[in-house]
């Protein structure tokens, strides 16, 4: 016996030595790799910089090379110099200092767009539509809204000049605006759209977002009425963990488990539980998501339908499944750069492209069908990973016509909103607006002599075709059949102008109603077209539909938790090389 026992000590510290050096080895060779190549990369950029022809940007060059080399990686690992440190902070606090507008290019001026309710812009009666002419007295012909945007922020508590032309003013206007600290709030809307069902739109998840969104419950349940709630993530692309995770604690008890995440570097192995105490477990709801919704807004939509608290509508969501952290760098830049891929309660991750695996071109895939999975949701519902969240109650993205495409793409749905508030010094309530027969004849007559022809894709089908056979030497043959379909399946503008009226009234309605109502305008305007708040809207008011869509489909025959843990591991067995992002 002791003789066995000397032989296995010899033997583990044989195998255990030999761990070791394997283990020093790589360490050792990894760090060798990064210093050479290191240096190689410092004494090229001095040798560029010396005998390169002509003068160059160090840090434009530096610049360059850093982005290209990131981007090797995934679209979220970026640099962020200190020149555009303010812009990350706006990301992620949604703050900054400025005036509060949103702004576009026409032409050779930049106009404002929107002006912020209740923010600086507005405040100097600054409307959408006016082109600014002068910023402190400069020109600003020929800027684009870059430039502007750049002399438009600064230091709250300080003053800025504007001459702009308006519509309708036989002169330029002069305004002051004293710049303040913008804070845009994440919750952007949020009231009752029935009077048994509360809405509340989340447009981000900046610091504070999960704050706004319980005060907004909280606000909506004064209400004695209120039964029901749609939460509405449409469009919004994420932003921090920590908001996403207490959002969800708002409908789910203490203690549940949210979501985890796992990287490369164990410290970020990591399972985020419910904190606080929920506000409501039981209140019915939807949550409505879309090709836009990303990143925090499906841990939250997910974590929510793999919990059965509420069902999702919509389309299916983006499919960002990899959690970003910021790190400093010297001279106050900061890299903000993919640590981890997160979990949802399910056990899946919704990660729908593999940036792992690129292909010779660089492009990169969707995560391929043979690798997607199915989970259980806690009622036993099947769910599939790899793919962002399918809603619960798809509905289906509307198609417009090429006709309203065009309109908005040239501004004259714009231009004429600009052109009805100057003759229109007050509306209906934005939910109650809307233009009449002869206001949108008005429309058409405001078009004539406008350029906004459009090509569809018939006709672009045809222009292939003959430029096909101009290169076949065929052309001749068949030039005169061309014509003659082009001639029949020609559209016409103002028959599209008649058969697309409905359409073409709705943006026109939600563009005149931002003009005296603002952001808020446009989306109570935009509410009675919404197929996915109809949607939610109807099931909402049928209980039985409902709960039907949240009962069990597949007894579970193992605890939830238990039942996915066994599934996911299965998984990461089968992707063993898949590496981390």
């Amino acid at each position: 016996m002791k003789t066995f026992i000397k032989k296995f000590k010899i033997t583990f510290i044989i195998a255990l030595i030999g761990g070791y050096a394997v283990l020093s080895y790589s360490f050792v060779d990894n760090y060798f790799e990064v210093s050479k190549n290191l240096d190689i990369f410092a004494t090229l950029f001095r040798e560029l910089n010396i005998y390169y022809v002509d003068e160059t940007n160090p840090g434009d060059l530096m610049k360059k090379g850093i982005d290209d080399m990131l981007a090797s990686l995934d679209p979220y690992t970026n640099y962020i110099p200190e020149s555009e440190i303010e812009d990350y902070r706006y990301m992620t606090t949604g703050q900054y200092g400025g005036v509060g507008a949103l702004i576009r290019q026409q032409g050779d001026y930049v106009v404002i767009s929107e002006p912020y309710e209740g923010f600086p812009a507005q405040k100097a009666d600054l409307r959408a539509g006016d082109k600014i002419l002068k910023i402190n007295d400069i020109d600003a012909k020929g800027k684009k809204t870059d430039d502007i945007s750049k002399i438009l922020k600064g230091q709250p508590s300080t003053a800025i000049k504007l001459v702009v032309e308006r519509e309708g003013e036989k002169k330029p206007l002069e305004k002051i605006v004293n710049r303040e600290e913008i804070k845009i709030n994440s919750v952007s809307y949020s009231g009752m759209i029935t009077p048994n069902i509360g809405y509340i739109k989340l447009t981000g998840f900046t610091e504070n977002a999960a704050e706004e969104v319980k005060q907004a419950l909280l606000d909506l349940k004064k209400n004695p009425d209120l039964k029901s709630i749609v939460f509405d993530l449409r469009g919004n692309p994420g932003g921090l963990l920590k908001e996403a995770i207490d959002i969800v604690n708002i409908f789910e008890s203490k203690g549940t488990e949210i979501v985890s995440t796992r990287g490369k570097v164990k410290d970020w192995d990591k399972t985020h539980k419910a904190l606080n105490e929920p506000v409501d477990l039981n209140i019915p709801m939807t949550i409505l998501v879309d090709r836009g919704s990303a990143s925090a807004s499906e841990i939250v939509s997910g974590a929510l339908q793999d919990l059965d608290r509420g069902v999702v509508i919509g389309q299916r969501s983006y499919g960002k499944g990899l959690v970003q952290q910021t790190r400093p760098l010297s001279y106050n830049a900061q890299l903000k750069v993919t640590v981890a891929k997160y979990y949802i309660p399910s056990g899946r991750c919704i990660q729908a492209l593999d940036y792992s695996h690129r292909n010779e071109d660089g492009s990169v895939d969707r995560v391929a069908d043979s690798l997607i999975s199915a989970f259980k949701t806690k009622n036993g519902r099947i769910v599939y990973d790899g793919g962002g969240i399918t809603p619960d109650l798809p509905v289906d993205v509307r198609k417009y016509s090429n006709i309203l495409a065009s309109l908005v793409i040239k501004n004259l749905i714009f231009d004429y909103a600009t052109k009805y508030r100057v003759t229109h010094a007050t509306i209906a309530p934005a939910r109650e607006f809307k233009l009449t027969d002869a206001e949108y004849d008005d429309f058409v007559t405001f078009l004539n002599g406008k350029e906004y022809d459009y090509t569809t894709k018939t006709e672009k089908t045809l222009e292939d075709l003959k430029t096909s056979a101009k290169a076949d030497n065929s052309l001749d043959a068949i030039s005169a059949d061309i014509d003659a379909l082009k001639v029949k399946i020609a559209h016409n503008k103002k028959d599209d102008l008649v058969k697309y009226k409905a359409e073409i009234k709705e943006f026109l309605e939600e563009e005149i109603a931002s003009r005296y109502y603002f952001q808020n305008g446009r989306l109570e305007a935009s509410m009675k077209d919404d197929d996915e708040l109809i949607a939610a809207i109807a099931l909402l008011s049928d209980n039985i539909r409902y709960n039907k869509i949240l009962t069990t489909i597949v007894k579970a025959d193992k605890p939830f938790y238990e039942d996915n843990k066994q599934r996911l591991d299965e998984l990461n067995k089968k992707r063993s090389g898949e590496g981390h992002n």
